[in-house]
């Protein structure tokens, strides 16, 4: 995962993740972390992923931006915490 400022463009394999999660679930799976932490909109990500469901690679993206969120920002890691982002 590649984590930049920027105005919230998200590419997964490089194709919008939109496109690579089509299910409004799984979008909102990727999501979770900015909306926990008031911080869509604000980064951009490139995202490689391989093997696993598409289920599980949401979730995996999830925990690959909560971590790089952390490392952006340590006051964000009680909240990703809380929610079980970390894990």
């Amino acid at each position: 995962i590649y984590l930049t400022p920027g105005k919230g463009d998200i590419s997964v394999n490089g194709r919008d993740y939109k496109e690579y999660f089509p299910s409004e679930i799984l979008q909102i799976i990727v999501n979770q972390p900015f909306t926990t932490t008031n911080t869509l909109g604000t980064f951009d990500l490139k995202v490689n992923v391989d093997g696993g469901g598409v289920a599980g690679q949401a979730e995996a993206v999830r925990m690959a931006i909560s971590r790089a969120l952390c490392e952006a920002n340590g006051e964000l890691r009680p909240a990703l915490k809380k929610a079980g982002f970390l894990t």
